[in-house]
């Protein structure tokens, strides 16, 4: 029996670490700090399986119908 990966269910869109570089350049992007982004948990399933840490920020790609792709960013938390 092969375990089930939260990444491969069709629900769930794509989750990726950001480098230090690409967290960076997102933040002055925006004109924010870290803490101003919505959160995930460290131990949410899909953070969990991309290795994320604390303080990490994860970029999630969506599936919209009328934009094809939305992205949205979220600071690692405890």
């Amino acid at each position: 029996m092969s375990k089930f990966a939260v990444k491969d269910h069709d629900l769930v869109p794509e989750h990726a670490l950001l480098t230090p570089e690409e967290a960076e350049e997102v933040l002055k992007g925006y004109g924010i700090e870290a803490p101003q982004l919505p959160k995930i948990h460290v131990n949410d399933p899909a953070a969990k399986e991309i290795g994320a840490k604390v303080g990490d920020i994860v970029r999630i790609l969506r599936r919209s119908p009328t934009a094809k792709q939305s992205v949205f960013y979220r600071l690692v938390i405890d």
